[in-house]
C-alpha cells in the first residue's frame, strides 16, 4: 500500500455561483478523527445538493468539508481511533458529509458500506446518497409495501430510478414521470408505467388506477396541490426536493378528509446515529436486493474529476437519465 500524501488534488468552490466557479486545488489530505475512516477515492457520485452548495444555496453542516460531493468509493487507507469494524485496504462506499470531489475523503466509520456484490467501484460510487434518500423516504417514512400504487416525480434521475427499482422489489405498482419519450422509454425498462408531464396528466392516470398510495416528489411548487388530488384515501406525499419552490397554497380540507399525511426530509442534516443506523438497514436489506439483481444503477455519463464544471451543467441541463460520475483516481476495478 502506498504512502499517504501531504497534499491532494481537490474541485473547490471558489465562490457561489454558476459551474465555472468550480475549480481544481491542492488541498491537505484530511486526517480521520475518531470513529472516522480515510478514504482514498476512485470514484465520487455527482448530485443535485452539490448543484445548490455550489450555487451558494444549500451550505454544509458544522464541521464538514467545505468540498462538494456527498458520496465515494474508493479504498480504506486511514482510520481514526475507535474505528474498529475496518481494515485499511478494504474497499468501500461511503455516505460522505461533504468532500467527495477529491483524492482523499474522511467520514464516519458507521456510514461506509462494503461494496454490493457485483458492482464496481464505479457503480457503487452512485449508491450511498441515492440509496440513503430512498429507504430512508420510500420505505422508512413512506411506509411503502406490496400491492400499494406508488408514484415518483423526477423517474429518470438517479434518486428516481433508484426508487422505481426499489418499490418494484417491494412488490408495488409503480408509476413514475418523465419529460421526454427517451425519459420515459428508461422508466418502462425499470418497469415502471411511465406518463410524460409535457402532455399527459398525472393525477388522471393515477385517479383511473384507484389513486397513488405513495409519492416521492423532488419537484415542488405546482406538483404540491396536484400531488394532493392525486392522493388516495390515507396516502402518503414525501418531499425531499423543491426544484419549482417549496411555497404554495393547499386546501387542508381535502387532506383532512382523506386522511393524508404529508412529509419529508433532508438527508445531510441528520445525525450521524441517524445515518448509522439507516446505513445498518440499507446494509441488511437493500444490498441483498442489489446482490440478487432486483435493483442496479444506470449511470448517465462519467466525467474526470477536473471535468467537475462539465458534470455540473450535465446535471443542471436536465438532460440526464441515471447517475452522474466523477473519476477521481484508480481504474474502477
Amino acid at each position: 500500500m502506498s504512502m499517504i500524501p501531504d497534499a491532494m488534488t481537490a474541485v473547490e468552490i471558489a465562490a457561489p455561483g454558476a459551474a465555472d466557479q468550480l475549480r481544481q486545488a491542492t488541498r491537505p489530505v484530511p486526517v480521520p478523527c475518531h470513529d472516522q475512516i480515510l478514504i482514498r477515492v476512485a470514484y465520487a457520485g455527482v448530485n443535485r445538493p452539490d448543484v445548490l452548495q455550489r450555487a451558494g444555496t444549500y451550505a454544509p453542516p458544522p464541521g464538514a468539508s467545505d468540498l462538494p460531493g456527498l458520496e465515494a468509493a474508493g479504498e480504506i487507507v486511514g482510520m481514526g481511533a475507535g474505528v474498529t469494524r475496518w481494515r485499511k485496504g478494504e474497499q468501500v462506499c461511503a455516505l460522505l458529509p461533504g468532500g467527495g470531489y477529491a483524492e482523499y475523503a474522511v467520514c464516519h466509520a458507521d456510514h461506509a458500506l462494503r461494496i454490493p456484490h457485483g458492482l464496481s467501484l464505479r457503480e457503487a460510487a452512485c449508491l450511498p446518497e441515492t440509496a440513503f434518500t430512498v429507504w430512508s423516504n420510500v420505505v422508512q417514512r413512506g411506509r411503502l409495501t406490496g400491492g400499494e400504487r406508488f408514484l415518483v416525480h423526477g423517474g429518470s434521475s438517479g434518486i428516481g430510478m433508484m426508487a422505481i427499482q426499489v418499490a418494484r422489489a417491494l412488490g408495488a405498482r409503480v408509476f413514475a414521470t418523465a419529460g421526454s419519450p427517451a425519459k420515459c422509454e428508461a422508466i418502462r425498462a425499470l418497469g415502471a408505467t411511465a406518463i410524460n408531464y409535457r402532455d399527459e396528466d398525472f393525477t388522471r392516470i393515477l385517479h383511473e388506477a384507484g389513486g397513488a398510495d405513495l409519492i416521492l416528489d423532488m419537484v415542488g411548487g405546482s406538483y404540491i396541490p396536484r400531488n394532493i388530488k392525486t392522493l388516495a384515501q390515507d396516502g402518503r406525499l414525501v418531499m425531499i426536493a423543491f426544484l419549482e419552490g417549496p411555497k404554495v397554497q393547499l386546501n387542508f380540507a381535502q387532506i383532512m378528509v382523506n386522511r393524508l399525511t404529508v412529509t419529508g426530509s433532508t438527508l445531510r442534516p441528520q445525525s450521524d446515529v441517524a445515518k448509522a443506523e439507516l446505513a445498518d438497514a440499507i446494509r441488511k436489506q437493500l444490498w441483498p436486493m442489489i446482490g440478487q439483481g432486483a435493483v442496479g444503477v444506470t449511470i448517465d455519463s462519467e466525467f474526470v474529476l477536473a471535468e467537475a464544471a462539465e458534470a455540473h451543467r450535465r446535471m443542471e441541463s436536465s438532460e440526464h437519465i441515471g447517475k452522474i460520475v466523477l473519476k477521481v483516481a484508480g481504474d474502477g476495478a
